[in-house]
């Protein structure tokens, strides 16, 4: 009997000990996401995506941006409204989310992504890890799609658009066309755009170096381009490329993203993330965000939810004499 307790203690000593020194697994870092156009932060399209990134991270701390709290008022701000003014509000709300506080993952659905690009370099605390776009504007759009029979915001928008893309009440009103970016009339663009001039630091008297250094701070820039993408004109924009300049009567060519001089001159640091291997130009197939689940949980395993620190030990156990 009395061997059999010297068992028992020893099987209960021995894991015991094998627990304090099996390092504990730190949280895992959380993500913030950021809708399309057309989209809510709460819409059951965006509540399916998160479900599918918990079935990936089961316990994984996910926030959704949001510019109103109330649906149709967050679909509507995605046509109407002040992408700085926006972008401040956006500043401010993740500032206030305990769980973002060392920091969080991001994913930008279509023009999402290029909002979540302008936080990162204009604003970066808390500071963005990994950031994943899906079938993003990255260099704007060079034409505005037709609209859904029955969308209302989108019928509004896109007339207001045609009647005058680069007025500066365009400009400060109507999402799209703040990254509207002609090839046709790209000196009327430099002018009059006041937010994918400044993102992509085109202006060479406002080039701000602290949005490059806040680039240049990502572990990893996750570029992902719909192949058969015809929403976005160019779809290589999801990757930074764009149309070369032209005159309205010739035929458009790209010019990809190495070929920028954007990239050559490194105006915001893509060239430093892309030559340190940080760049990853990733493919879905489909049409623009016909996110598959075997395209979208691959990414999610690989550049999402990663800890927060490093695993660290367990404390040592001390007994306190009474």
């Amino acid at each position: 009997m009395l061997g059999n307790l010297h068992t028992v203690v020893l099987v209960l000593a021995l894991a015991l000990a094998y627990v304090l020194a099996t390092p504990t697994l730190p949280p895992v870092r959380p993500l913030v996401v950021w809708h399309g156009l057309g989209d809510s932060y709460n819409s059951p399209a965006m509540n399916r995506v998160m479900d599918e990134i918990r079935n990936v991270h089961k316990d994984i701390f996910i926030h959704s941006v949001y510019i109103d709290p109330k649906t149709d008022a967050d679909e509507k701000a995605g046509w109407f409204g002040d992408l700085h003014e926006q972008l401040a509000m956006v500043a401010v709300q993740l500032a206030a989310v305990p769980e973002l506080a060392n920091g969080f993952d991001a994913i930008g659905f279509s023009q999402g992504g290029q909002f979540l690009r302008a936080y990162v370099e204009w604003y970066n605390t808390p500071r963005v890890h990994n950031l994943i776009t899906f079938g993003s504007q990255h260099f704007g759009v060079s034409d505005i799609p037709g609209c859904r029979p029955r969308d209302v915001f989108c019928q509004l928008a896109h007339n207001a658009a045609k009647a005058g893309i680069y007025t500066t009440w365009a400009q400060h009103n109507l999402i799209q066309c703040q990254y509207y970016r002609d090839e046709r009339r790209l000196e009327t663009y430099l002018r009059q755009n006041t937010f994918m001039t400044s993102i992509n630091n085109e202006l060479p008297e406002l080039r701000n170096e602290t949005f490059k250094r806040n680039f240049v701070s990502l572990n990893n820039l996750v570029l992902v381009l719909f192949s058969r993408e015809q929403t976005v004109v160019p779809k290589e924009s999801s990757w930074f490329g764009s149309y070369a300049p032209r005159e309205s009567n010739e035929d458009p060519t790209i010019i990809p993203m190495r070929l920028q001089q954007l990239y050559i001159e490194d105006w915001i640091g893509l060239r430093e993330l892309d030559e340190s291997g940080k760049v990853k130009l990733l493919t879905c197939d489909g049409e623009h965000m016909q996110l598959s689940t075997e395209c979208l949980t691959p990414i999610v395993k690989k550049y999402v939810g990663g800890y927060t620190t490093s695993p660290r030990e367990r404390p040592a156990l001390v007994l306190q004499s009474s």
